[in-house]
């Protein structure tokens, strides 16, 4: 590749504005220019990269290319431009290596510019794909309403135990709908006065699709007269923070339920059979799916553990070193999720069964070796690494390995 042909444009991307550098392969500041994140934004940028490039052909870098740069490569790409993603790693690393740091819009721009155009064989094509990007949006988008959910279950207990000390005998789970439905119905116990039987148990069934007999009524009457509890103050705001928690949650278990149909629905299309691994469901497996991305733009298991952060970091010099945990580098939300695969691999039953022997026995050979258990489940990820990696690039099936067993002499 001949530098000296080419104008090296760096974006720095924000949500609602970029900020572009154009460089030379002198590193001489040729342009600047700031644009809005929409097509009359695009537009400017062509406009104004076209008349300063002369016979220099442009090539742009930028960091993101699926979030706020995702439409900009996207119009480019339309174009025929060369776009490429730069780590971003490299630009912070290109920023420190002055004497004197800077940190604002130019200065970004200006050290993506200049990491482009030293490393532009090396670094990625940017390929905003749509359906990883996609994926990777309702993974993000479920595991934010888990989180308001979890939030939401700890109101709940706080306000449904001053109602009704005794709640916990009501329902196996609070989260159920017939738990929601009866609270929102029967937020404090005055609403269950002159409530037979019969007419609580008609109730429950329900929501329950008739499950709940009036066995369970009798059992929450009985409960909820042992409590003999005193009228509190602001009962009817009590009551209604009962109800509006207890609407909400069915709202979000809604919610979540549509979002793990449609990742169930385009996990399909792919033809992957993670879930066939032990302790991974469609859910875990979407996951994976959306963090990974494209398995292709792996060459080896290796690249893989190092995208995700699981392979160590080697210092060393003049012929001595050694690894170290890498503990900042990587796709952290990659890293959690095969950091939560390793802990399922290794989990014991409620019979004190392995839900995957193997594992689990690898896990122990290595605490006996000395290493600590975070050491042990990072040599666990690393093996799943390679399994995940054979099986999304040939599509098959997870075997579970033969667990070999010493002979007794």
């Amino acid at each position: 590749m001949d530098r000296t042909k080419y104008l090296y444009v760096g974006m720095d991307i924000h949500k609602e504005t970029h900020t572009a550098v154009l460089l030379n392969y002198l590193e001489e500041k040729l342009g600047e220019v700031k644009i809005t994140n929409n097509l009359r934004g695009f537009h400017k940028l062509e406009k104004y990269v076209t008349k300063q490039q002369g016979e220099l052909i442009p090539i742009f870098g930028l960091e993101d290319v699926t979030h706020y740069g995702r439409n900009l490569s996207i119009f480019l790409l339309d174009r025929d431009y060369p776009v490429k993603e730069v780590n971003p790693s490299l630009s912070y690393m290109e920023r420190m290596s002055y004497a004197s740091t800077r940190k604002n819009d130019t200065w970004d721009a200006q050290c993506i510019s200049s990491v482009l155009m030293r490393r532009s064989h090396l670094l990625p094509d940017a390929n905003p794909q749509d359906y990883y990007w996609t994926m990777r949006h309702l993974v993000n988008r479920r595991n934010a309403l888990v989180k308001a959910s979890t939030k939401l279950m700890q109101q709940f207990h706080e306000q449904i135990q001053t109602a009704y000390p005794n709640y916990k005998g009501f329902f196996t789970e609070l989260d159920c709908q017939t738990s929601l439905a009866f609270f929102e119905s029967y937020p404090s116990p005055n609403y269950l006065e002159n409530v037979s039987e019969d007419e609580l148990g008609a109730f429950l069934r329900v929501p329950s699709h008739n499950t709940c007999s009036t066995n369970r009524a009798r059992k929450i009457l009985d409960l909820v007269a042992q409590e003999q509890l005193k009228n509190l103050d602001y009962q009817q705001e009590r009551d209604y923070l009962v109800q509006s928690i207890a609407q909400q949650i069915r709202f979000i278990l809604r919610e979540i339920e549509s979002i793990e149909q449609l990742e169930k629905k385009m996990y399909a299309e792919l033809g992957y059979q993670l879930e066939t691994i032990p302790g991974i469901n469609t859910v875990t497996a979407c996951a994976l799916v959306a963090h990974v991305g494209d398995i292709h733009r792996f060459t080896s298991p290796h690249k893989l553990a190092n995208y995700a952060g699981v392979a160590p970091l080697h210092f060393g010099s003049a012929g001595k070193g050694k690894d170290v945990q890498n503990k900042s580098q990587g796709n952290r939300h990659l890293y959690s999720t095969l950091y939560f695969l390793a802990i399922q691999q290794i989990y014991l039953t409620n019979k004190g069964e392995a839900r995957n022997p193997v594992y689990r026995a690898y896990f122990e050979k290595k605490i006996s070796e000395g290493k600590t258990k975070i050491q042990a489940l990072i040599c666990i990820m690393r093996k799943l690494i390679r399994v995940i990696y054979a099986m999304m690039k040939k599509k098959v099936v997870y075997e579970l390995p033969v667990l070999k067993t010493v002979a007794a002499s």
